[in-house]
């Protein structure tokens, strides 16, 4: 099946599968993923091609009716080309505003000091609802059971199906009490039972890092857009200024 299969024809004019796509992908934006899952099932296509056909139908009614030259609706599409003139110009007015590869490294040379990575500590951990069960777990950990298999076999977090490996975080990322205690533990180290808000906590530290410099790769597309956002407020207010010294402005106190 391939998107540009016509689904419906109302009055001559065909609706296609791409208008039924294009339709849920602006619910989506409109109303958020969760609450537009309901159309991404066939079913769910089939109201919004209803929809699509109901909206046709009203914009011929309208036609046919003469609405589109009452004097209301003319005052709506002058604001509409207004809004659509304004976005337009200042699109066009950014559209080659750019930055180099080479202004964007200068400045991270010189801006060594914003680009610092904080500490961060590389951890895997195992949860389970009371401090019994995780002595329990810890027991079995000390006595052989490799700490990635406890927590494959034991841990109610969905970090389980990776050996409960949670990846590098830095601080305020977790929860005061698991932060602290991953923080203060030394790499190979296993915790004690850490109790926070969703129970209690066995963390292994398998690496950490210490503050330092990013590099350019590292920060290189972020920077890119940090400095063309930058460049671009220049310009749009350099174009300000100059259309305020043509255009007569007045601001009533």
């Amino acid at each position: 099946m391939t998107e540009n299969k016509i689904l419906a024809t109302v009055q001559g004019k065909a609706i296609t599968e791409q208008d039924v796509n294009s339709f849920l992908q602006a619910l989506v934006r409109e109303i958020g993923q969760e609450n537009a899952m309901q159309y991404f099932s066939p079913e769910g296509k089939e109201k919004l091609l209803e929809e699509l056909i109901s909206q046709e139908l009203l914009y011929l009614d309208a036609v046919d009716s003469g609405l589109d030259q009452e004097e209301g609706f003319k005052k709506e599409m002058e604001a509409v080309k207004k809004n659509v003139l304004r976005q337009y110009a200042v699109k066009r007015l950014l559209k080659d505003v750019s930055v180099k590869e080479e202004e964007v490294r200068q400045f991270h040379n010189e801006h060594q000091d914003e680009f610092k990575a904080p500490p961060s500590v590389k951890a895997s951990h195992i949860l389970v609802d009371t401090k019994e069960k995780a002595a329990e777990i810890l027991s079995e950990i000390e006595a052989g059971l490799s700490f990635a298999e406890a927590a494959n076999k034991y841990s109610s977090c969905p970090s389980s199906a990776n050996g409960g490996d949670l990846g590098y975080f830095t601080e305020g990322q977790m929860v005061p009490e698991f932060q602290k205690a991953a923080f203060d533990m030394q790499i190979d180290e296993t915790s004690e039972p850490v109790k926070t808000q969703f129970g209690y906590h066995l963390i292994k530290v398998l690496d950490k890092k210490e503050s330092d410099n990013r590099t350019f790769e590292e920060v290189k597309n972020e920077l890119t857009k940090q400095l063309t956002d930058q460049k671009r407020h220049g310009v749009y207010d350099n174009k300000n200024k100059e259309l305020r010294a043509t255009y007569e402005v007045k601001i009533n106190e």
